[in-house]
């Protein structure tokens, strides 16, 4: 269980949820993390008096480091500052929810000190699974899966054999578009991107869900957190989002874990595991959830989510690319930039142009990762001819 917790993106959706888990079941915050929202870190420092906190933007934490120049936190920036937080002596556990491939150093740096990792970044095994899963497994780290489909099937698993299991299924609200044909994703807007149906996320993960790239990339991470082949992974929608993932196996048995809509269950148990404690987080009332219902998602309209078990089949560098354009596609399409639809054109076009490198390393990843920024812009900048700004890609959290 969890004694000392480090939050890498303490002031995002999943950070500050986490938050409210700590306060429940009292464990001690000793650092804590931001891109650059200062008075939201500042407010967080005061109540949770960590050792230490660090800010990605250098001149936002020399202003934090002012405002808090009262107390004895220590306060530390850029990418060195965030290397210090997370294998900083006497933290236990590292928290992983920044968004994008941020996540990706500061976790592999945090297995390499020993800590154990509760992974709520889904972007860090998407572009670099076997590296990461390779350190967890020389340096003897627990990874945690913090996402309630992870969570799910790793409950699911528990007391089970690997031999015993016929696939995993991933299941999917469907986001708001859920039975839209293509021609109907012309005319989306940011706001209905946004409009969630059943969870309240940060803005960049909420529109993935609306394309199914997050499904998608959640199929990549359970591919390297259970060691299962890609073939023995399915998404269903479900739409009621009450079963958070199952498990079938050879028998014909399958194992379901259902709950709340409510991310700080599977926090909460990232952190408690294998202990449950209790809380007063969201339960399931049957009679009021009425039925649940199940479907196949339609590859054809949510082109990412192919985009992205193409990947995954590849392998190599192509994961990392497919991340990379489509954090970069999505940045346009919050900006009102692109289409909707654009975000799976440019997407599917920096994939077709890449060459693939199949056994990379951690530098060949986060090159590989610069170069398709640049092959993202650049096509848009063809396609739509428009005047593009300079993008801040390393954030932590949404802020």
């Amino acid at each position: 269980m969890t004694k000392n917790l480090v939050i890498l993106g303490s002031t995002g959706s999943i950070g500050t949820q986490a938050l409210d888990v700590c306060d429940n079941i009292n464990v001690r915050v000793l650092g804590l993390s931001a891109q650059k929202n200062i008075d939201k870190l500042e407010m967080q420092a005061r109540k949770y008096k960590p050792a230490i906190v660090a800010v990605m933007d250098p001149e936002r934490g020399k202003e934090l480091k002012v405002r808090l120049r009262d107390t004895n936190i220590k306060v530390v920036w850029g990418m060195d500052g965030i290397i210090e937080l997370v294998t900083f002596p006497g933290a236990d556990t590292v928290l992983t929810s920044v968004v994008g491939i941020a996540g990706l150093v500061p976790t592999v740096r945090a297995i390499e000190a020993g800590k154990t990792i509760a992974l709520a970044n889904k972007e860090t095994l998407v572009t670099a699974g076997k590296l990461v899963m390779e350190a967890a497994k020389r340096n003897n780290i627990n990874i945690l899966p913090v996402d309630s489909e992870h969570m799910a099937i790793f409950q699911c698993l528990a007391g089970n054999r690997k031999e015993d299991i016929e696939k995993l299924i991933l299941t999917a609200s469907g986001g708001p578009f859920r039975g839209y044909t293509e021609e109907l994703l012309n005319d989306v807007t940011v706001e209905e991107a946004l409009n969630h149906p059943t969870w309240l996320m940060g803005k960049k993960i909420t529109i993935d869900s609306a394309t199914m790239m997050n499904k998608g990339f959640e199929v990549i991470e359970a591919r390297w957190l259970f060691d299962m082949e890609l073939s023995k992974i399915e998404v269903l929608v479900h739409p009621q989002s009450i079963i958070h993932s199952m498990v079938s196996f050879r028998d014909g048995s399958i194992i379901a874990q259902l709950g709340a809509s409510d991310m700080r269950i599977p926090i909460q148990l990232a952190m408690t595991w294998p202990e449950r404690m209790e809380n007063s987080f969201g339960r399931v009332d049957f009679t009021r959830v009425g039925m649940l219902t199940f479907e196949k998602p339609d590859l054809k309209v949510f082109k990412c989510l192919n985009f992205a078990i193409r990947a995954a089949n590849i392998g190599g560098t192509m994961p990392a690319v497919l991340n990379a354009a489509n954090e970069v596609a999505v940045s346009l399409f919050l900006d009102g930039k692109i289409s909707f639809k654009a975000i799976m054109d440019l997407i599917g076009e920096v994939m077709e142009n890449h060459r693939v490198h199949m056994n990379p390393s951690l530098n060949d990843i986060i090159e590989v990762d610069r170069l398709a920024r640049e092959e993202t812009l650049n096509i848009y900048k063809k396609k739509y001819k428009d005047h593009v700004r300079v993008f801040q890609w390393a954030y932590m959290g949404n802020n």
